[in-house]
Formats: structure tokens, C-alpha cells, sequence
């Protein structure tokens, strides 16, 4: 404050008569704001005007106040008139022309008295002249404090700094010191800072950080899968010492059965030496040719019962030994308690006999020994009775959980193209049942996929169903039952980046039962794997176009073990063998059978099949040209019913193929024309022949022989046409579910989600790499093109940012939603989660907020070193991924990967334009505020703005003011980008489940 003692004594102590007041200073910043207004001029007051314009009105002077006035320098509409003792201000006071009076300079400034400079007749530092005429007039000090773009007069000088307003000193050596500075500011380590210097180069910094990242970015790009794969690898390892352990334990069972079979025949101790050995000698050919190696690692066969040591003790002991043998190997084979307490030495390990219940288990290997030791005692009963009948009776007798029934009737089934009047369906009549596999064939064109999407209510909209169609007798929608119903799509809808096991586990966890426990749903996708053949490649990625995976064969078979594993009721297939060689067709359909066995309903379409792959089927539905059902019934009797009507399969001539080139029109048969085929079947069977169709049944009579469907096969016949149970009139309005299946909740499957996608995100660590490198790469060019200004705040450095930050990562996140929205309508269909599907991904997203703003920074902010805080420019940008993020959601769900890649690039260009309108251009009048990129500036100019002040506040405040910016609405800014991002989000959402 020693300017303001110097001017107290100079004006022996009348300074606040010299005081500008506050309404002297608001008239002066008034001027300065004004539309139109010239810098450095006042406008006409009381004091200076064209009738008065006294020596105080100079630049530089000022006057004292005129007696006998109330000075109030708080008064803000009073301006006192001043006339009186005019001459130069005091140091540290700035006089402007037009106005007698002083204010003091602000901080940062530099205010001494001015010199005359005889050369230039400029008062230096300043830029005013004396004016001419007035010889007594001499130079004052500053005459002006404007925004740094209109007047830097006063500003401390870069490179110095102004403690006071008297007072200017050169930055030393380690330290720098910017325009308008009062201190100076020590520079970082490792950066060089010579005198007099203006700002610190730390690009040093940014250049070691941009290495760094970058050595990290091609760790994670190599290295990004290695966590999974070694956890896969120890699954592995346990996984297949379950197996052995199952396989060790299932032969040791065998061997002590024959052992107890032996002994029941008598004779027992040679014969059960030489069964031994030679089940000891088959066991280490099997080990052999299975591990490619001459040597055995077969476990020691179990020893003898002690008895056997007993034979030399006499003739009498003898004849009991093998009653005590017998009666032994009977307690071990018959009684439970005797089990569980039984232990064999196989290997050199104690291996229980029985493996222990699913819900004592608790471990990875116990879960994988139970579940192979139940595989391996299902196929020790394959040998046995595997009928309908004696899978039930199995199952009751053993407690295994059986499966809810699913029969369907269809009568009089339609699917009409509206607006067309053309029919896609027609009059299709019969039954699919339980624990029977049918066979949907026909030449292309017959409605075949058609009918399996009517059958399960999958239409595609622009269709119409009429008919009937019954589930289990009533007349329900069949979405009521969608829990346990499994569709397997014509396309191989399978998540490429994810392993076969992978795929499968996340079908299972969340469609099967709530309250299956863990053991038993490993069970369950072990035994789909084990029946697919899909061993072999169970930890390889299924694969994409882009990345080679597994077989097109196998990947067909991981799309049906999809549906597999949710253990269901009904089971639809399209076209499941398409593409497939004659033995992997075989294999699954073989695994089909065994479903069936079980009592699943199973119906599939399927183009002309082998003849051992047709004979594998139970029932046939074959269809005509236009949707008409021209067979429906038994495989076994579909020769003798077309035998019936003229047409007989040559010999070696596969049937399914005649049949079709006979529907197709390639074959013409004598007696009956492809055409009539469809009527033949109603005539047959005792339907009602459309109107139109009459003309077709001219000639035609009712074929002799007895219906195919009196065997119970698909089809109803005409049984299906008469009376209906009572509750089959009861249409159900409301698909409510009727499955009896408690499926996981939405925590437990977000959950499994997080899980699923966690571990695609790994595997797409590469891509990740690749986009945070291209932010360091952004943020390092930007920062050192787009330089600080300090006479804009560095708004143009700011908009640059906006536009490279909202653009990358829009084009980031489109892939979240652009390349699973077949596996995700696939999964919707089928009952998982919509809400559980969007939020973990919203969540795992989150790593993308975080960790970009960091990467972008961590360049733009050191090449660029703004005043605004690290910290702060952080909280912006990641209000600001957070909010384009959300709107990428919308494009992603809503549009083509590349339209919305074209809108992705469009809507952050044009945003930040609109936003970097003026406040009075009529864009910003009107859209301004629904732009996400002029809150992202206002915050960013903010941020920077906050750190000026003393000399800058003039400068800020145009800044601001040019912008429409209110300096304390920071928060604001944030909360707006914030909810921007959550409405795009909900709108996402809302789209997702409605398209």
C-alpha cells in the first residue's frame, strides 16, 4: 500500500477528494462496455463535455472535487463536479481521458508516472500525447485499464512480475512468470527456465508421458487376453483331472461288478485273477492309444479282498471264503451307507465310490468330478433300455429332475401377407408331441421357416395368423411359455468373441432355473458339450469375419447347444444341418434324440437329408408350393401312404429327395399332378378343401389304407378335428408366463453380463489400445497447434478439444450396440434381461470415462499448459464422454453401423459450430441451449477464466460476456452434460426394446 501513502502526502491528505466515486467508476466501465463505444473514451459527462473541459479531463490528470459537495464514494448515482487543483495523478492510479478523477490500478498492473519521450512526444510507458497549447501540462500516469486485447498499457510485462503497482522484477533463473503476474512461479523439474522468462516448457513431460503410455498401450495390445487365457488354462488342468478321476472311477465300478458276478458263478478266484488281468491289459491299450505313447499310466488295479490269502489254511475254510466274497462284493454294490463309506485305491488316491450331492460341493474340481462322474453313469446306461418310458422310469427311480411337457396342436394354421391377400401358410392341421423328433421339409418357397415362426409366434410384422394353435390342450400364447421353449435360428448367432464353454455357461446361467444349483447347471453344459462332439475345441474363440475361430460345422453345433443348454420343452430348429457333412449331421442328431428321450418336443426343418439321417427322425411334415401340407405323419409310413396314391420311391433312390423333386415339379408322376398333392392329404385325412381349390379335387378319390396319424404321430388328424377340451375356448389375452420356470433375476443376470462382457472387453483389448492412442495422438498435436491465448482464455484451443474428444469417443462407443444386435435380439427373445444388457454395458463403459479424459489430457495438458487446473479440465471432459457416450447409444441402436458412424462424425462438427456463435446470432438464440457443446465450452472458459484476475478481470468479463457466459455456473455446466447423458441413455434404452 505504499502507493497510497506516497498519494496521501502528495495531496496532503485530501486523496478521496481525487477518488473516483461508484458512480464515476460505473459510468467509466459503462463506456467501456458499450455497443459502438471507441477504447479510451469516456462518454460526455458534467465535467467533460464540450462546454467544459478543464486539465483533469487530460489522460493522466485528474482534479480535486469542488468545495462545499458531499463526497460519498459509495453513492452510485451521484457525480460530484470537479474543477478545482487539477493535476497528474498519483502512482498506481490510472486517470482516464474524460474523467477528473483517480482509480487505483489493480493487481498485476504496473502504474508509474510517465515520462515525456522528446522523440515521440509520447508520455512513456504509455501511449498518450500532452496536449498541445498548454505548455504547463506535463505527463501524468496510466490513462487506461481495458481488456488485454484493446489496451495492454498497464499490464505487467511476460517475464516480470509486479508485487505492486510501483514495483516491476525480472523473473530469476528457475522460476517464470506470466503477463499480469504478482509473483513468479517456480518451474517444474527436469525443464529449463532462464531469466525473464514467460511460461515453463514442460512438453519434456509430455513427450516422456507420451512414451510411456504408448510402451503400455503395446503391452495391453499384446498382452490384453493373457489374464483370461491363464485362468482358462488352470480350469483346464482341473477340469481334466475330474475327467480322469470320473473315467478311473467308472471302470473301477465295472471291475467290482464283475467281480461280484464271478462270485455268484463260483469258482471265484482264478476267474476273477484272469478278469483282472484282463481287464488291467485292455485298460492300458485304451491308455496307449489315447495318449499317442508306449507308456502306461494306468492306476494299479485294486488289490484283492485279504480273504483270497486264507486258500492254504484248510479244505473247510475254503468253502466259506467264497460266501464271505460274495456277501462283501453285495454290501458294496447294494447298500448306500456302504458306499459312501467305500473307498477305492485308484492311482494311489482313496476315490469315493459315489460321487457326493451337487449342493455339498463347493470347489471347482468337486464341481467338475460330480458332474463327470453322472456323465459317466449315464453312459453306462446306454447300453440299456434308453426309451421314453425307460428315461422316466430312470429318472424317478434315480430323483433326476424331469422336464414340464410342451404338446402342440396347429389346426387350420395361416399366415397371410396383409395388403397382398397372399398366402405365405396355408390350412396346415396336426400335433407335435413330446419325446418325438419332426422332420419340416419341402422345396424352397414352401413356407417351411414360415411355419416354424408362426408355430412359436416369431411373424415378422406385415403378417397375419389365423387358425388355431393349442398348448397342451388350452388355448394359451405360446410366449407364455418362452422360458422353456429354445429357438435355434437358421444363422449362427453366437458371440464370436467368446470360447464354445463361454458361450454356453452364459446361456445356461441365465435361462435355466433360479434354483438349479451350480454343480448341476456345470452338469448340464457338460453334458451338451460331451454329446456335440465340442470337446475338442472348447476353450477356442467361436471367431468372427475378422478373426478366425472354430469350423463352420462346429460353430453350427455351438448355435444349437445355445438352446441345449437351457434344458427345454420345445426345441425349434431352422436348418440346423445346413452346411454340415453327412457325420456331423449324424452327431447332432444324435444328441437331438437323445433330448427327445428326455421328453423334449423337437421339430426342425431341414433340406433333403441322408437316408440314414431321414430314418433318425420320427415324424415327417412335408410341405407343397403355397404352404400346403402335403404329408404329416410317421416317417415309417410316409413310403406306404405316397404308395398308396401311385407314387412309389425307386430303388437306391433316397425318399426325401424324390419326394421334393416331385413337389418341386422336377419329377412328374402318372396319377397325380404336384398340385393336387396338398388336396390328396385333406381328402385323405377328412379336411374341408378350400373353395378354391375344388377344381383340383376333380377325379380325386379317398386312397385306400389305413392314416398315417392313427399311430399318434405329428399330426392330429381327425381326431384333432372333433371335440376340444372344455378350457381350449379360454383365449388368454395377456401372454403372462405360464412356464413354471424361475429364471435369475436382474441383479444375478447383470451379473453374468458383467462377467461375459468384462471378458470380451479383454479380448478387445487391442482395439482399446488402438483408440487411446489415437487420443494421446490427438491431444499432443492439438496442444501444441492450438496455443494459449490469453486474450481469448484459450477458446479456441477448447473448441478444438470439444470436437476430438466428442468425435473419438462417439466413434468409440457406437461399437457397443453396432456389433452384437443379432446375439441381443437373440437373447431378448429368449427372455434374458433387457435392463441387465443395458446397464452392464453402461457400467463397463464407464472404464472408457474414466480412463479417456485421462489419456487425452495427459498430452493436450503438458504441450498445451493452460492457466485452468488439471484437475478441473478432467471433471470437464469426463462430464463430456459421459454425455457423448449416451448419444452414441442412440445412433448405435437406432441406425446402420455406417450411417451411424456418418452421424457419429456430423454431430459433433456442427454442435460446436452453432455453439461458437455469438449470444445475439439467432442459432444460439434458439438451439444454443440444447447443444451439449456449448455447455462443454461455457464449462472449459469457465474453468480458465476463474484463474484471472487483479489486471485480467476486465478481459475475463468480455470473454464471458461475448460468450453469454455467467461465471458461476461451472457446476451448472457439469449437471446439464450429466442429465444430457442420462436422457440419451433412456431414450437408448426406450429404442432398444421397442425396435
Amino acid at each position: 500500500m505504499d502507493f497510497v501513502t506516497n498519494c496521501i502526502k502528495k495531496t496532503k491528505g485530501d486523496v478521496t477528494l481525487r477518488l473516483c466515486t461508484a458512480a464515476e467508476i460505473k459510468f467509466y466501465f459503462d463506456s467501456l462496455f458499450s455497443k459502438g463505444a471507441k477504447t479510451g473514451y469516456v462518454k460526455v459527462n458534467k465535467n467533460c463535455n464540450l462546454k467544459s473541459w478543464v486539465s483533469g479531463c487530460e489522460p493522466g490528470w485528474g482534479c480535486f472535487a469542488d468545495g462545499g459537495q458531499q463526497i460519498d464514494l459509495k453513492n452510485t448515482s451521484y457525480m460530484p463536479s470537479r474543477t478545482q487543483d487539477c493535476q497528474p495523478c498519483c502512482e498506481g492510479f490510472f486517470c482516464p481521458r474524460g474523467l477528473a478523477c483517480m482509480i487505483p490500478c489493480p493487481l498485476g498492473s504496473y502504474c508509474p508516472l510517465a515520462t515525456l519521450n522528446k522523440t515521440t512526444g509520447v508520455c512513456d510507458p504509455y501511449n498518450y500525447q500532452i496536449p498541445p497549447g498548454k505548455p504547463n501540462h506535463s505527463c501524468g500516469t496510466a490513462d487506461i485499464w481495458a481488456d488485454v486485447g484493446s489496451s495492454s498499457e498497464i499490464f505487467c510485462s511476460a517475464g516480470s512480475y509486479c508485487p505492486n503497482t510501483l514495483n516491476k522484477i525480472t523473473c530469476s533463473k528457475g522460476h517464470y512468470c506470466r503477463k499480469g503476474s504478482t509473483s513468479q512461479i517456480s518451474c517444474f523439474k527436469l525443464t529449463t527456465c532462464n531469466p525473464n522468462t514467460s511460461n515453463q516448457n514442460i512438453h519434456g513431460y509430455g513427450v516422456m508421458l507420451f512414451v510411456g503410455l504408448s510402451l503400455l498401450l503395446l503391452i495391453i495390445y499384446n498382452f490384453s487376453d493373457q489374464v483370461i487365457s491363464t485362468k482358462e488354462r488352470r480350469q483346464a488342468k482341473s477340469r481334466e483331472a475330474a475327467a480322469k478321476h470320473a473315467r478311473e472311477t467308472a471302470q473301477a465300478r465295472e471291475r467290482w461288478k464283475a467281480a461280484k458276478d464271478i462270485a455268484k458263478k463260483g469258482g471265484w478266484q482264478a476267474q476273477l485273477s484272469k478278469t483282472f488281468s484282463r481287464a488291467k491289459s485292455q485298460r492300458k491299450t485304451e491308455q496307449q492309444k489315447a495318449s499317442g505313447v508306449g507308456k502306461s499310466t494306468e492306476a494299479p488295479v485294486p488289490p484283492l479282498p485279504k480273504v483270497a490269502e486264507q486258500t492254504s489254511k484248510g479244505s473247510k475254510e475254503k468253502k466259506k471264503e467264497p460266501g464271505d466274497l460274495t456277501k462283501m462284493l453285495h454290501s458294496l454294490e447294494d447298500d448306500p451307507k456302504s458306499n459312501e463309506g467305500f473307498d477305492l485305491n485308484i492311482g494311489g488316491k482313496n476315490v469315493k465310490k459315489q460321487a457326493p450331492k451337487g449342493k455339498q460341493l463347493h470347489t471347482q474340481s468337486q464341481i467338475f468330478k460330480y458332474a463327470y462322474g453322472q456323465i459317466e453313469k449315464e453312459k453306462a446306461q446306454q447300453n440299456k433300455n434308453l426309451t421314453f418310458s425307460g428315461i422316466i422310469s430312470m429318472a424317478t427311480d434315480n430323483d433326476i429332475r424331469t422336464r414340464p411337457m410342451i404338446e402342440i396342436y396347429f389346426k387350420d394354421l395361416t399366415l397371410t401377407l396383409k395388403g397382398k391377400n397372399k398366402n405365405l401358410l396355408r390350412s396346415v392341421t396336426g400335433k407335435l408331441m413330446p419325446g418325438r423328433v419332426s422332420a419340416v421339409m419341402g422345396p424352397s418357397g414352401a413356407g417351411k421357416t414360415t411355419f416354424l415362426s408362426a408355430l412359436t409366434g416369431k411373424t415378422a410384422a406385415g403378417c397375419s395368423v389365423t387358425g388355431l394353435i393349442l398348448v397342451n390342450g388350452k388355448n394359451e400364447p405360446i410366449q407364455a411359455y418362452r422360458k422353456i421353449i429354445g429357438y435355434v435360428p437358421q444363422d449362427d448367432i453366437v458371440h464370436g468373441n467368446l470360447t464354445v464353454e463361454e458361450n454356453l455357461r452364459f446361456s445356461a446361467r441365465c435361462r435355466l432355473s433360479a434354483d438349479l444349483a451350480k454343480p448341476d447347471k456345470v452338469l448340464v453344459i457338460e453334458r451338451v458339450i460331451e454329446s456335440l462332439g465340442l470337446q475338442a475345441v472348447r476353450d477356442s474363440l467361436v471367431g468372427t469375419v475378422e478373426k478366425r475361430g472354430i469350423s463352420g460345422g462346429q460353430r453350427k453345433r455351438v448355435n444349437v447347444g445355445l438352446e441345449m443348454v437351457m434344458e427345454p420343452s420345445l426345441l425349434i430348429l431352422d436348418e440346423p444341418t445346413t452346411g454340415l457333412d453327412s457325420s456331423s449331421s449324424q452327431l447332432l442328431l444324435r444328441a437331438l434324440r437323445r433330448e427327445a428321450l428326455e421328453g423334449v418336443n423337437i421339430c426342425m426343418v431341414l433340406h433333403q437329408p441322408s437316408y440314414t439321417l431321414f430314418k433318425m427322425f420320427d415324424d415327417l411334415i412335408l410341405l407343397a408350393k403355397g404352404g400346403l401340407v402335403a404329408y404329416l405323419g410317421p416317417v415309417k409310413k410316409v413310403e406306404e401312404y405316397f404308395s398308396s396314391i401311385g407314387i412309389n420311391v425307386p430303388d437306391r433312390v433316397n425318399p426325401p429327395d424324390h419326394l421334393i423333386d416331385i413337389l418341386e415339379g422336377i419329377e412328374k408322376p402318372a396319377t397325380v399332378t404336384r398340385e393336387q398333392l396338398p388336396v390328396r392329404w385333406m381328402l385323405h385325412n377328412g379336411y374341408p378343401v378350400p373353395l378354391d381349390m375344388l377344381d383340383l379335387a376333380e377325379g380325386l378319390s379317398t386312397p385306400s389304407g389305413s392314416n398315417p396319424n392313427n399311430s399318434g404321430g405329428a399330426a392330429g388328424g381327425q381326431a384333432f378335428a372333433g371335440d376340444l377340451p372344455d378350457d381350449s375356448k379360454t383365449n388368454v389375452s395377456k401372454s403372462k408366463d405360464l412356464s413354471n420356470r424361475r429364471t435369475p433375476g436382474i441383479l444375478r443376470q447383470y451379473r453374468y453380463f458383467l462377467g461375459r462382457i468384462l471378458k470380451q472387453r479383454l479380448r478387445e483389448g487391442q482395439m482399446q489400445a488402438v483408440d487411446l492412442m489415437i487420443l494421446l495422438l490427438a491431444g499432443a498435436c492439438l496442444g501444441t497447434l492450438a496455443k494459449v491465448t490469453d486474450e481469448t482464455l484459450d477458446n479456441a484451443g477448447y473448441t478444438f478439444s470439444v470436437i476430438a474428444v466428442s468425435l473419438l469417443s462417439m466413434i468409440a462407443a457406437l461399437r457397443t450396440y453396432s456389433l452384437d444386435k443379432l446375439q441381443y435380439k437373440r437373447e431378448t427373445e429368449s427372455g434374458i434381461s433387457s435392463l441387465a444388457h443395458f446397464l452392464s454395458k453402461d457400467t463397463i463403459d464407464l472404464f472408457n470415462i474414466i480412463i479417456k479424459p485421462v489419456a487425452y489430457l495427459s498430452m493436450f495438458y503438458f504441450f498445451n499448459n493452460p492457466r485452468s487446473s488439471f484437475q478441473d479440465n478432467y471433471v470437464i471432459l469426463m462430464a463430456l464422454v459421459y454425455c457423448v457416450t449416451g448419444m452414441a447409444y442412440v445412433l448405435a441402436i437406432s441406425f446402420a453401423p455406417s450411417l451411424a458412424q456418418l452421424w457419429a462424425v456430423l454431430v459433433p462438427v456442427v454442435l460446436t459450430l452453432v455453439a461458437n456463435k455469438g449470444k445475439d446470432s439467432m442459432i444460439q438464440k434458439y438451439f444454443g441451449k440444447f447443444c451439449y457443446t456449448k455447455w462443454a465450452l461455457e464449462a472449459f472458459v469457465i474453468a480458465n477464466a476463474e484463474k484471472y484476475s487483479g489486471v485480467w478481470l476486465l478481459t475475463r468479463c468480455k470473454s464471458l460476456e461475448s460468450g453469454g457466459y455467467n461465471l458461476h455456473d461451472w457446476k451448472l455446466c457439469l449437471i446439464i452434460l450429466i442429465v444430457n447423458g442420462v436422457i440419451a441413455r433412456i431414450l437408448a434404452f426406450i429404442i432398444l426394446v421397442t425396435r
